[in-house]
């Protein structure tokens, strides 16, 4: 009989490198298997410009396809309004952008008007603190337009401060994760950006698990190895480490794309390509997906684009094998600059046109989202419970605006995409609902049946809870 070993146990290295091992048999209590109780998790997803609510009557005919193969995991909200989220003199790339999951609109240029769906669970789940060892918050994203933080950022404090440091570039996000190495450097110990793989760090123990002396049957050895192995591989993706010819890696290079100022020069708009903006994506996926998977972060926020996000795509998309629309914002614009720009098709969307680029937008992002979300639901994030990750978390998916025209403040905060998981039974899944209700109503009711009894919004205010989602 094999020894039973701990969820928590982890490979720990030099430098404070701490890798967690995959979910495993020896895990799982002898008399009860399968019955180990998941963690707690809330992340929020959002993607910039939202999708416009004509058109988010087609479901998964339209738009939404890329979703279609989580369908039941996840339910689709339609008719969510945050007009109360409306501020004067804005418009709703902010106000909207601010009350994605916090429903309430911004403090000025840098805070939300409060804390976010899962900052406000992290503090009722864990009130003394999170598990030795876990990244408390994790938030990243890949974007580009930078002005006001609500843009991009999406994890907020009670008070409305933004609840960890923005990471934009994969290597960043990988450092947030596993820290980076103490070397020695001339006589005096000196933090330096990582010139070797975190696994040289832990070597040994690496050896001790997959070895003979493990406290692991032959297979639980095979998926640590193989679990490792992916730790390298996503690793070597971002920061580009190359063997030399003595077998030291070079120093990781930067990410190709613009970061930074740089990436939002004077809200002009910049070029890139869709291999450009989904590889680095995708890498940034994988890395906060393979985070959650360890046990590294159970609360966060990741961003695909930011709110208003003003980049002039070109090149050819496909899905599923298919060629769905070749992308040339500034040449079918007709356009340089900020009116080049794929955020310009949000703005002239009419409900009696075809709409053919924003559909090729949004649909490009729900295929991303889709990515990021089926990583949290394959064989290697099955958990104890028979569930994946992505069935067992609250992940609230949501947007900007539910019409991109500035010209009506109710129409273009109404009807605001949202999609929530499971959160291991909580809710209905495998439904579309037409739900009619305030974001603060919807939030305040997902918020209950995770346990917490603080609401979102004024004291004195009328909950209404939205019972139609609850399972």
């Amino acid at each position: 009989m094999v020894e039973q070993i701990s969820r928590r146990t982890v490979i720990r290295g030099l430098g404070g490198i701490t890798i967690g091992l995959p979910l495993l048999e020896e895990m799982l209590p002898a008399a009860m298997p399968g019955a180990q109780e998941v963690p707690v998790r809330a992340f929020n997803l959002f993607f910039g410009l939202g999708i416009p609510a004509p058109l988010q009557q087609e479901g998964f005919d339209g738009v939404l396809e890329p979703l279609r193969p989580l369908a039941d995991k996840l339910l689709i909200m339609r008719g969510v309004d945050h007009t109360r989220a409306d501020e004067k003199g804005a418009n709703a790339h902010y106000d909207g952008a601010a009350a994605a999951f916090t429903a309430e609109p911004p403090q000025g240029e840098a805070r939300s008007g409060g804390g976010s769906i899962d900052q406000l669970i992290r503090r009722a789940t864990h009130p003394d603190g999170l598990p030795p060892g876990m990244v408390p918050t994790l938030i990243g994203g890949t974007f580009f337009r930078r002005s006001r933080v609500c843009r991009y950022v999406h994890s907020y404090n009670p008070d409305g401060t933004v609840a960890a440091t923005m990471q934009e570039r994969p290597r960043d996000l990988f450092e947030r994760v596993f820290g980076t190495l103490d070397i020695a450097g001339d006589g005096d110990l000196t933090r330096r950006r990582l010139k070797r793989s975190v696994l040289d760090s832990v070597v040994d123990q690496y050896r001790f698990y997959t070895g003979g002396r493990s406290p692991l049957g032959s297979s639980s050895r095979g998926r640590v190895a193989e679990h490792l192995d992916r730790i390298r591989e996503f690793e070597q993706r971002a920061f580009a480490l190359q063997r030399t010819s003595d077998g030291a890696p070079d120093a990781p290079p930067r990410s190709e794309l613009l970061h930074g100022g740089a990436a939002d020069p004077g809200g002009m708009g910049i070029d890139i390509t869709v291999e450009e903006l989904t590889n680095e994506w995708r890498l940034m996926a994988d890395l906060y997906a393979m985070a959650v998977k360890m046990d590294r972060v159970r609360f966060g926020s990741l961003t695909f684009l930011a709110a208003g996000e003003r980049i002039r795509l070109k090149g050819d998309y496909k899905y599923d094998g298919q060629h769905i629309f070749t992308f040339d914002d500034a040449g079918q614009q007709n356009a340089s600059g900020d009116k080049g720009c794929s955020h310009e098709w949000w703005h002239k969307f009419d409900e009696n046109k075809k709409n053919e680029q924003l559909r090729a937008h949004a649909h490009l992002k729900m295929r991303e989202l889709a990515w990021f979300l089926s990583r949290l639901d394959g064989p290697d994030a099955q958990e104890a419970n028979g569930r994946s990750i992505l069935q067992n978390s609250l992940i609230t998916i949501s947007t900007e605006s539910g019409d991109g025209r500035h010209n009506d403040v109710k129409r273009e905060l109404t009807g605001v995409f949202h999609a929530v998981s499971g959160a291991n039974g909580r809710f209905k899944t495998g439904q579309i609902q037409d739900v009619g209700a305030e974001g603060m109503d919807v939030y305040n009711t997902l918020l209950g049946a995770m346990g917490v009894q603080n609401r979102l919004g004024p004291v004195d205010r009328e909950f209404r809870p939205t019972e139609a989602i609850l399972a």
